[in-house]
């Protein structure tokens, strides 16, 4: 008799494990391990993937049978199967969350379609775009030949980086091995899509995207289970993609929390690729322009090895990096310090717009004046009626007038009565970028002014010419021949965030910025409103992300903080986490940080807490297994109030 292992699709943590279901005689020439099965369980119908086909059991009853097999189509191959099995185990999730992540939803018509295969391999890439970096053609020469080379790669500023990773790619498919690519969003997936278009055979590749409808993306993830595209391109989603023969995988900008899924049981694509990079020992790349510190930690371990320009090459290819807050500066005009665009930044930009170039203006915040305060002491001015955030909109009101509003409850609030001083003259606590936009229009009559942002439309790309373009960070647009300058506001709103990663964060949107900038012998500037002296400003000016890296990894250690340590996060109400921990059979030396209050999610209501456990990265297995065994007890006593249990969050406070 022959057996299907299936692991079943419901949300119940103490079922993680696949269910032994005998296969009907109709369907044994059908049914394949990675299929989709429909099965009978617990008395309803159920989806279910086909883990392995076995000919014996363990099970000493009667199984049941499998009910229904849409099709024979193995969607999950045992690469793969085994990767989702070791997600779950490290974020202390389930097989059936994880393959919720990584399996497309099933469309017939897409299945019935052939898959096209590439006509030929390509010949290895020329090495001449890595001559740059040392290593940087033996790492070609690596993938070419099939060996599992571990890369951290800083791009230089002004890289064509999809062109260097789509050579990465061809190097490995000219040795008969696949590639996989994932990147943060849809402009970044079109760029690479359209270097793989001029550098890849025709069918040699299938792109991924989110916003595809779910034949074509369905499609398109066949072309790569089936083996016809050995090159995957794609964002999130496509970590779980089931590459043949896979001998690279790649992420670019690992430090955008984009990579960050909001879904259980939370993974981040960099954690995954390296995992997989493990499991199926292939080659990786960590790459992107800045560098965060758990790529960091990939270096000094030596799993990786750094991929750097000498500085002779980074001289070459930055633009000049000049900080408002340097002593030259304060002396020469001592309101820069306060003043939101002094004249350093405006005299910058003036020549670069008189010399026919176009400005890049990056400001933290879209929307108009996102946040308001009292105009006497400064107090954040809050709603009378549901104590929300007061803005004013983007948007004007009757008349053109823009009234202060709740961004809440929406209520205007046409009167302010400040509850700590009692004025009632209100001022702006963030500038966003459409006030951004109306500000520079006056300063510099007759320019054309661009914005770039959620609330206006992100924008791909801009023409050569003087133009001025208002952008926030993660949606600037590539300007044709680069922009010859670049004028980074509103520094305190990045750098005075309470968040572990705030110097990070602040570098890696910075230096994605300052890499669109023309090199400083093409007349190519960054203005900075920080202050010099601060840590990452001295790592934007020197244009040395891996030494701030390395000092914020140290800075971790000290304090026991990721990626040094591991840690988990748990939100429920007060009595539903006093079960829990109680429950919990934590590992000898857990850290218990916490409770703290936590804001309600949307649709959740009552009082809620969340407390920090933190292990030793040795300990993060143990940490994982201990926390998903609590979620399994209380799933099998139909605990009415779930855990939400998150390994490695990027938000710790």
């Amino acid at each position: 008799m022959q057996v299907a292992r299936v692991v079943v699709d419901v949300p119940l943590a103490h079922l993680d494990r696949p269910f032994d279901y005998a296969v009907p005689e109709k369907f044994a020439e059908t049914v394949q391990a990675g299929c989709r099965v429909r099965v009978r369980f617990h008395g309803r119908l159920v989806d279910g993937v086909v883990w392995e086909l076995a000919d014996t059991t363990d099970f000493t009853g009667t199984l049941q049978p499998l009910s229904h097999v849409p099709s024979g189509e193995p969607v999950l191959t045992p690469q793969v199967a085994r990767l989702v099995r070791a997600v779950a185990d490290r974020y202390a999730g389930t097989a059936g969350d994880v393959l919720r992540l990584a399996l497309p939803p099933r469309r017939g018509a897409a299945e019935k379609r052939e898959s096209p295969t590439p006509e030929a391999l390509p010949e290895p890439p020329d090495p001449a775009g890595f001559a740059r970096y040392q290593a940087g053609p033996a790492l070609l020469t690596a993938l070419a030949e099939g060996r599992p080379a571990r890369a951290v790669w800083t791009a230089l500023p002004g890289e064509d980086w999809p062109t260097r990773l789509v050579e990465l790619c061809r190097a490995a498919l000219s040795g008969r091995r696949g590639s996989l690519v994932v990147v943060p969003d849809g402009r970044d997936l079109d760029r690479l899509t359209a270097a793989a278009q001029r550098l890849l055979p025709e069918r040699s590749f299938t792109v991924l995207r989110a916003d595809d409808s779910p034949e074509k993306r369905y499609r398109r993830f066949l072309a790569a289970s089936r083996g016809a595209a050995q090159v995957v391109l794609g964002t999130r989603a496509a970590m779980f993609a089931p590459v043949r023969d896979l001998g690279l995988v790649v992420v670019w900008d690992d430090g955008d929390d984009l990579h960050s899924d909001e879904r259980a049981p939370y993974p981040h694509a960099r954690d995954v690729l390296v995992q997989r990079a493990w499991l199926d020992s292939c080659a990786a790349v960590v790459a992107g322009t800045s560098r965060t510190a758990e790529a960091a930690l990939l270096v000094e371990s030596g799993w990786a090895n750094e991929l750097v320009a000498d500085r002779a090459a980074l001289r070459a290819s930055a633009p000049r990096v000049q900080a408002l807050g340097d002593d030259f500066e304060l002396a020469r005009d001592p309101a820069a310090r306060t003043a939101r665009l002094p004249s350093l930044a405006y005299e910058t930009a003036r020549r670069a717009l008189a010399a026919g170039a176009p400005v890049l203006v990056q400001v933290p915040r879209r929307g108009y004046v996102p946040s308001l305060a009292c105009a006497r002491c400064r107090a954040p001015a809050r709603c009378a009626h549901c104590s929300g955030p007061l803005g004013i909109s983007a948007r004007p009101g009757p008349g053109g007038a823009r009234i202060p509003a709740c961004r809440w409850c929406a209520r205007p609030a046409a009167t302010f009565d400040c509850p700590h001083c009692h004025a009632t003259k209100l001022r702006a606590a963030v500038v966003g970028e459409s006030r951004t936009a109306e500000e520079l229009a006056r300063a510099f009559p007759g320019t054309t002014v661009r914005t770039s942002g959620s609330t206006s439309g992100v924008l791909a790309t801009v023409p050569a010419g003087p133009a001025l373009v208002v952008a926030t960070p993660g949606a600037e647009p590539v300007a044709d021949g680069g922009y010859g300058a670049a004028l980074l506001l509103d520094s305190w709103a990045l750098l005075g965030r309470a968040d572990l990663r705030a110097g990070e964060e602040t570098l890696r949107r910075w230096a994605n910025a300052a890499a669109l900038v023309r090199p400083a012998s093409a007349g190519g500037q960054v203005v900075v409103a920080a202050d010099a002296a601060h840590p990452v400003v001295q790592a934007l000016v020197r244009w040395d992300p891996a030494w701030l890296a390395e000092r914020e990894l140290a800075d971790r250690r000290e304090l026991g903080f990721p990626p040094v340590t591991r840690m988990a996060s748990l939100v429920a109400s007060p009595s539903a986490l006093g079960e829990f921990l109680a429950a919990a059979r934590l590992p000898a030396g857990a850290d218990l940080l916490g409770p703290v209050p936590e804001r309600p999610r949307p649709g959740q209501e009552g009082e809620r807490e969340r407390y920090l456990v933190r292990v030793p990265r040795t300990e993060g297995a143990a940490l994982a297994h201990a926390l998903a065994e609590v979620q399994g007890v209380r799933s099998a006593k139909k605990v009415p109030e779930h855990v939400r249990v998150q390994l490695d969050p990027l938000d710790l406070v």
